[in-house]
């Protein structure tokens, strides 16, 4: 299996948002640009692996701006890491008001993509070429990234079984809550 570049699978796609994608206000609802983001980061994994790939897992989408109707947004996305068969895909997300050329960083995530054979078992995908400092430095995030999720994974399913109630209430004390029972 060749190793691939991460210029090789860079995808850049642009849609125009229109009235049907927002809210009475004229924002966009954050939906719409989920399944946009999902789009890209399938077309970047699947142009890297050359297979059908399904989203394992999202992090980091925090919408800083939002988007408004009229405007043309961009999802630019590359493969910043790669495992046996997952890839984990950056995408950063642009809004530009075409009358003004004003642009706006709405939001930057990362999807974990797995690449999956005919008969829907993982596959190893092609290692990544670093061609650049930025790509070292983005394959490096994307591995602690990688590290924390599972950190995090384990901490959801083992720390709180190990825990009483009594633990649990005492633990988030003086926090915003009341019991009704």
């Amino acid at each position: 299996m060749e190793a691939r570049t991460v210029d090789f699978s860079r995808t850049t796609i642009t849609e125009l948002m229109i009235p049907s994608f927002a809210n009475f206000s004229g924002k966009v609802h954050g939906g719409i640009l989920l399944g946009m983001m999902d789009k890209v980061a399938y077309v970047c994994a699947a142009k890297h692996s050359g297979a059908y790939c399904v989203t394992v897992s999202v992090d980091g989408v925090e919408f800083k701006e939002p988007v408004e109707v009229g405007e043309l947004v961009s999802l630019s996305a590359s493969v910043n890491y790669v495992g046996n068969s997952s890839m984990i895909i950056g995408i950063r997300v642009e809004s530009l008001k075409p009358k003004t050329g004003q642009k706006k960083h709405t939001n930057s995530c990362y999807f974990t993509m797995v690449a999956k054979n005919e008969d829907g078992t993982l596959m190893q995908v092609p290692k990544l070429i670093f061609q650049n400092n930025e790509d070292i430095r983005r394959f490096w995030d994307a591995k602690n990234l990688k590290k924390m999720r599972n950190d995090i994974t384990v901490m959801l399913n083992t720390e709180v079984k190990d825990m009483s109630f009594d633990a649990m209430l005492q633990s988030i004390e003086g926090d915003r809550f009341e019991l009704g029972f």
